[in-house]
């Protein structure tokens, strides 16, 4: 399957794409389909020989997508950019996936509208590789949504799952919420939900974890939304950098010290490699009906080869469809727990214990006594609270007879909406 390439979109387009894209093609043999301005891509690709490039095509596009343009000025006003060309390449099946280092929300919004969400996804997310003590992490999301509802993180959840086993091969990966504190009550509101979500999902959770865990490896798959996910990379490349620049400085202080950078030059190269985003080539946007790789802007060649790989193997490895497959299961999971749920909430209102029981009788006999004094209201009350209670438990046996039959799509769809509308206060019954 071919690789739909943009060649416009980066810092160092077309250049340093069309470069990694022959060395991707050159190595792997991979089919590859360059999408832009077919004149700049042509003169680029004659600098190479001809036997590197025959694996590679080139597809004109009028229009270029810069860093500048906003996703919403982008998908109306750009339909012949290099972006949409692509994506409509691998929506019509021409192509397997689509990489580019442009506009990272251009390519948001493009691929959420051309592509469409699988089914069961709201909305897609960026997953992003952090080296560890441990070995690797999956951060998501880490932009792409900034306000996300609990059923989103959920989801979110179950994609990093899907990709920590599949493309990273951990069998069993461990999937942590990002949040304040360790404990269950920690966090806000969104995080205390998805929290009681994921602990009855069917993958491995761990709980919350805190920011300091992270680096730690502590968790294999870490779930928040896009703002937090977005603020926490960029302080890390911000501290990679800065950790690079003071090495730097302290090892050219005098000779003693350059000596000592030469002795330690392949630990620190090794180290270099651990931490440097163009081993990995992109980050995927995972939950499109379709494989997605956002390259980093100021992608290098090396970068754009390797990101062509990870799209590569995630066609080989059918990631997406191992996510519609977990997604549709915990979905099935999260409906059947919410209808029991709400089965429990009708009977907790419907029978009286202990010392609730009590109150209630003695609420009785006080209704009992104002009935006598007032004998008409207290017919009322017995015909109203005894229609009432015949509503309350044939509403209780059909949600209990959807509940033990097998879930469908309607039964399960259908169920929750009737029976979540809040019902009237109910009268209590006279004795």
């Amino acid at each position: 399957m071919k690789i739909v390439v943009d060649a416009m979109g980066g810092d160092h387009a077309p250049g340093a794409i069309v470069e990694g894209a022959v060395l991707a093609a050159k190595e792997d043999g991979t089919g590859i389909i360059l999408v832009g301005i077919k004149d700049l891509i042509d003169k680029e690709l004659q600098k190479f020989p001809a036997n590197e490039r025959i694996n590679i095509e080139v597809v004109h596009a009028d229009e270029v997508v810069t860093m500048e343009d906003s996703p919403s000025k982008a998908l109306r006003g750009k339909r012949k950019s290099s972006m949409k060309i692509g994506l409509d390449l691998v929506k019509k099946g021409e192509a397997g996936a689509f990489v580019s280092a442009g506009n990272t929300g251009a390519v948001l919004a493009y691929s959420t509208f051309i592509l469409r969400p699988l089914k069961g996804v709201d909305r897609p997310a960026i997953a992003v590789q952090l080296p560890t003590l441990k070995g690797t992490a999956i951060l998501l999301d880490a932009g792409a949504n900034v306000d996300c509802k609990a059923a989103q993180l959920f989801q979110f959840a179950i994609m990093g799952h899907v990709y920590a086993k599949h493309i990273i091969g951990n069998q069993k990966p461990e999937v942590g919420l990002l949040s304040i504190g360790e404990e269950d009550s920690k966090g806000n509101e969104i995080t205390k939900e998805v929290f009681q979500m994921l602990k009855k999902s069917h993958i491995n959770f761990i709980g919350n974890i805190e920011g300091k865990e992270v680096y730690k490896g502590n968790a294999d798959v870490i779930v928040c939304d896009g703002f937090l996910g977005n603020v926490a990379l960029k302080i890390s490349e911000s501290l990679a950098h800065m950790i690079g620049v003071s090495l730097k400085k302290i090892f050219m202080t005098n000779w003693i010290s350059k000596f000592a950078a030469l002795l330690l030059k392949p630990y620190l190269e090794t180290f270099k490699r651990s931490v440097d985003h163009s081993e990995t080539g992109g980050a995927p946007l995972l939950g499109v009906n379709g494989v997605c790789i956002i390259a980093h802007g100021s992608s290098s060649p090396k970068a754009i080869k390797n990101a062509i790989k990870r799209a590569n193997e995630f066609i080989e490895k059918k990631v997406n469809e191992h996510i519609q497959e977990d997604i549709e299961e915990n979905l099935e999971d999260q409906d059947l727990w919410m209808r029991k749920g709400i089965i429990w909430q009708h009977l907790k209102e419907s029978i009286h214990f202990g010392a609730d029981s009590a109150n209630d009788n003695e609420k009785s006999k006080d209704e009992s006594s104002k009935g006598l004094e007032n004998p008409s209201e207290s017919k009322e009350s017995t015909e109203l609270s005894s229609s009432d209670e015949s509503n309350d438990l044939n509403e209780l046996k059909e949600l209990n007879d959807a509940t033990e039959s097998p879930a469908s799509p309607d039964s399960i769809s259908s169920k929750p909406s009737d029976s979540s509308k809040p019902s009237d206060p109910k009268p209590e019954a006279a004795e």
